[in-house]
C-alpha cells in the first residue's frame, strides 16, 4: 500500500469515551455508508464524476510527456497562470518532488503567480526574458477574472518582445468546447490541453492542469498517476472498515456532527507543507455547504488549517493541546527521508548535545511528531496519521487521490453537494460587476445601491 492511515488516536480506547470513537459508533456510520458508496460508484461508472478515471489515462499521460520534452527543450522560463484548484495542486507537484530551490539551477526556472498582486507580479515580470518562457493558461471557462488579468499583464510584454509571434509562448489548459481560451485558440494554432467536463478545479490536479509543470520539471507523471491508481482500486473496496478514504471521511463526519468544525492537517516535512495548502480548497470549498441535497439549510463544513511541523509546535500546538477540544488532527508523517545524515557532537565538552550522538536530523523531526501526537492523545484531542514509506510520485499521486476520494465520502455522509461551489461563484459574480464586464450591468447598479446604504466605521 503506497500510503498507510493510521487512526488510532481517534478511537475510544487511546483517548476516552467523551471524545474517541467506539467500534459501534464506526460500524454504524460503515453501514449507513454502504448507500454513499454506491451512489458514489454509479456517477463515476455513468462519468459524471471524472476524477475516478484519471489516474488510468495512459494516452494523456503519453501526449504530455512528448510535449514537455520540446518544452523543456525551447523555454527557459515556465510561468503557470491560474488560482484555486488551476494552481494549488500544480504548486503542490512542483514543492514535494522537485528539489526546494530547483530555480536556481534547473531549466526551464517554473513560477506559480497564482494572485493578482500587481507587485508581486511585476517583480517577476522583471526578472524573466519574455522571449524564452513559456506562459500557461489554466482555466476551464478562461473567464476567471484573476487569470485573464494575469494574462493579459504578461501579454503586453509578450506583444513588446514577439509581436505577432507572441502565440508561440502560449499554452492553454481549458475546456474542451467551451470557453474563452478556445475563441482564442482558434485564430491562433496555439497548443491546447483539455480539462474534461465532468472533473471541477479542485478535483484537477491529475489532470493537464497539473501534469503538464510536474513532466517540464522533471516530475516522473507516470509514475504518479501510478500511485494514483494503486490508491483508486485500494479506495475501491467494498470492505469500507478497509477503506483508507471512506474511513478518513467517517471519521470526520463524526466529529462534525459533533461539533469539531476544525480540521487541521499537520505535515512534519516541509515537503509536504503546500500538500495541506491544497486540501485546504478541498475541503473548504467542497464540504462548506449552505444547502443538503434536500435543500434543507444545513450551514455545514469543517474549516481547515494549515500548520506544519516541528515549526508550528512553537506557534499553533499550544492552542490544540489546551485550547478548545473543537477540532481534528492529521499528521502527515514521512518514514523514509531521501537525505538523512547521523549528526555528530563536534563540542565534546557539551555534554548536553551527546544525545544527538548518531541520531538524525529525520529521527529528530518524527521524535516531535510522536511527542505532539502523544500530547495531543494525553489530553483527548483527538488526531490521525497519515504515513508515506517517502516522499516519490507514487506516494504523491496515492495522497491526491485519497484526499479526493474521502472528500467525496464525506460530502455523501453529509448529504451536500461536494463538486459544486455556489458561494465562490457569488463572488466571482460580484468581481464582474464591479470591474464594469458586460452583461453584469443589473449586479453592478444593485451593488452600488448596496454599498450607499453601508454604515462605515473606521478610526
Amino acid at each position: 500500500m503506497p500510503l498507510t492511515l493510521d487512526y488510532s488516536n481517534v478511537m475510544v480506547e487511546n483517548i476516552g469515551e467523551t471524545h474517541g470513537i467506539s467500534e459501534s459508533m464506526l460500524q454504524t456510520i460503515i453501514q449507513n455508508g454502504h448507500d454513499v458508496y454506491n451512489t458514489l460508484k454509479e456517477k463515476a461508472v455513468q462519468d459524471i464524476l471524472g476524477f475516478y478515471k484519471l489516474p488510468f489515462d495512459q494516452q494523456l499521460v503519453k501526449s504530455i510527456k512528448d510535449y514537455a520534452e520540446v518544452a523543456r527543450g525551447r523555454f527557459n522560463n515556465y510561468v503557470h497562470i491560474g488560482i484555486g484548484g488551476s494552481a494549488l495542486g500544480p504548486i503542490a507537484l512542483q514543492t514535494s518532488l522537485r528539489n526546494s530551490y530547483y530555480n536556481f539551477n534547473e531549466k526551464p526556472k517554473m513560477f506559480y503567480p497564482d494572485n493578482v498582486d500587481p507587485d508581486w507580479i511585476q517583480e517577476l515580470t522583471d526578472h524573466i526574458d519574455v522571449s524564452k518562457t513559456l506562459f500557461h493558461i489554466v482555466s476551464k471557462s478562461g473567464g476567471t477574472a484573476e487569470t485573464a488579468a494575469t494574462a493579459l499583464h504578461f501579454m503586453r510584454y509578450l506583444n513588446e518582445a514577439l509581436g505577432d509571434d507572441f502565440y508561440k509562448n502560449l499554452l492553454f489548459t481549458t475546456d474542451p468546447v467551451e470557453g474563452l481560451l478556445n475563441r482564442i485558440a482558434s485564430e491562433y494554432p496555439i497548443k491546447c490541453f483539455r480539462i474534461p467536463p465532468n472533473v471541477g478545479g479542485r478535483f484537477s490536479v491529475l489532470t493537464a492542469v497539473g501534469l503538464v509543470p510536474a513532466a517540464i520539471s522533471g516530475i516522473d507523471i507516470g509514475q504518479l498517476m501510478q500511485g494514483a491508481a494503486e490508491m483508486a482500486e485500494i479506495c475501491k473496496t467494498t470492505d469500507l472498515k478497509k477503506n483508507p478514504a471512506f474511513v478518513y471521511a467517517a471519521i470526520h463526519y463524526h466529529y462534525m456532527k459533533k461539533g469539531k468544525n476544525i480540521s487541521v492537517m499537520m505535515p512534519y516535512s516541509n515537503k509536504l507543507k503546500d500538500m495541506a495548502d491544497w486540501y485546504r480548497q478541498l475541503w473548504a470549498e467542497s464540504l462548506g455547504k449552505r444547502l443538503d441535497n434536500d435543500k434543507n439549510i444545513v450551514s455545514t463544513g469543517q474549516t481547515p488549517v494549515k500548520a506544519l511541523g516541528a515549526t508550528d509546535q512553537h506557534s499553533q500546538v499550544q492552542l490544540y493541546v489546551e485550547g478548545p477540544n473543537d477540532k481534528v488532527l492529521s499528521f502527515l508523517e514521512v518514514e523514509k527521508f531521501n537525505n538523512d545524515h547521523s549528526l555528530k557532537n563536534y563540542f565534546t565538552y557539551i555534554k548536553e548535545f551527546n544525545y544527538f550522538e548518531g541520531k538524525s536530523l529525520g529521527q529528530l523531526l518524527n521524535a516531535e511528531k510522536k511527542a505532539t501526537e502523544l500530547a495531543l492523545t494525553n489530553n483527548e484531542r483527538p488526531n490521525l496519521t497519515i504515513k508515506f514509506p517517502q516522499i516519490d510520485e507514487k506516494s504523491i499521486g496515492a495522497f491526491f487521490f485519497l484526499l479526493e476520494s474521502a472528500t467525496a465520502f464525506t460530502g455523501g455522509l453529509l448529504n451536500i453537494n461536494a463538486f459544486n461551489q455556489p458561494g465562490v461563484e457569488e463572488g466571482k459574480i460580484a468581481t464582474y460587476a464591479l470591474m464594469g464586464r458586460g452583461g453584469y450591468e443589473q449586479k453592478k447598479l444593485a451593488i452600488e445601491k448596496q454599498l450607499k446604504k453601508k454604515k462605515t466605521f473606521e478610526i
